[in-house]
């Protein structure tokens, strides 16, 4: 309990407005209220402005909740076609690494003979490899990038 007896009524006072209070509290309430000038004061204050919050009207548009209704419609839609795009792009980057790793081998050969026939020296042909490995984990991490940035975009209108 509050040891400010002020501080109680305010307390008393919202509480009693929204939720009711209990009858010993009402008659604690009620003298001090009879004893404190302050108190009636802030009484009348809360009334008064809870009758203006009460007389206080928005006028809605009659076709707010179907248009609410329509975007959360569409924005679902979205959501469910970025998660199946975004499965597509991981399994195309599965598949491509698994195939990537499954020829790997015969790939390094066909690069090495291809240096030791143009006469490349070792790191040009060796670099060449390995853009061929990195360039499909690239692409689809652009790919997954400029995505993502198109829904953030999206989301920020």
């Amino acid at each position: 309990m509050n040891s400010n007896p002020h501080l109680r009524a305010r307390d008393l006072i919202a509480r009693d407005r929204v939720e009711g209070v209990s009858a010993p509290e009402t008659a604690w309430l009620e003298a001090h209220l009879a004893e404190c000038s302050e108190c009636r004061d802030f009484v009348d204050t809360t009334i008064r402005a809870l009758q203006a919050v009460r007389t206080f009207s928005v006028t809605l548009p009659p076709d707010l909740a179907a248009r609410a209704q329509l975007r959360l419609y569409w924005h679902t839609a979205q959501q469910r076609q970025s998660l199946r795009s975004q499965w597509a792009v991981w399994t195309a980057c599965a598949v491509s690494w698994i195939g990537g790793a499954a020829t790997s081998p015969y790939i390094w050969r066909a690069f090495e003979w291809i240096g030791r026939e143009a006469r490349l020296p070792d790191p040009v042909w060796k670099m060449g490899f390995a853009l061929w490995w990195g360039l499909p984990a690239l692409l689809a991490a652009a790919a997954l990038f400029m995505q993502t940035s198109a829904l953030e975009s999206h989301r920020r209108r």
